[in-house]
């Protein structure tokens, strides 16, 4: 069976605060081919600090519905052993979710990229600071083109 790329997902919740957004766009991910959850695991760390874990098949059938079965030979992937070493610097009253998932768009391009013998060199995520940055970089450049072309008496 063909996989394709997966990455994990660490994201943190202060206060144990949560919102329902999420889960509609994580089923949306997945019902439309995008991504395949493989594993999900949650850290929760109450006000004194005691860590509990809980993994995804204690969500219950209707919670489960959401996710499609991960690869029989990478299901139960993340371990309670993870979550702890992966949530162990979390604030008090504060939780992470741990999300193990398969870039299925990518699947047919990994495929075919390894039977052209071709060699990832390199593949790096840009932070979203980073590109919020470059986007009003880009807008002010833009504005002040505007305004020299406008000055120069040429029409924006």
């Amino acid at each position: 069976m063909a996989v394709g790329p997966i990455e994990l997902l660490v994201v943190k919740f202060p206060g144990n605060q949560f919102k329902g957004e999420i889960a509609p766009a994580l089923q949306e991910l997945v019902e439309t081919g995008t991504i395949r959850i493989i594993d999900l695991i949650f850290a929760i760390k109450d006000e004194e600090g005691t860590l509990a874990v809980l993994e995804l098949n204690a969500l219950g059938d209707q919670a489960l519905a959401v996710f499609t079965p991960a690869p029989s030979e990478l299901s139960g992937s993340l371990t309670e052993d993870d979550a702890r070493t992966l949530a162990g610097g979390l604030e008090n009253n504060s939780s992470a979710a741990i999300l193990l998932f398969e870039n299925t768009w990518a699947t047919r391009f990994a495929d075919a990229l390894r039977n052209a013998n071709g060699q990832l060199i390199m593949i790096e995520r840009i932070p979203r600071a980073v590109i919020d940055e470059l986007i009003a970089e880009l807008a002010a450049g833009s504005e002040e083109a505007i305004a020299i072309g406008e000055q120069a008496g040429t029409p924006a």
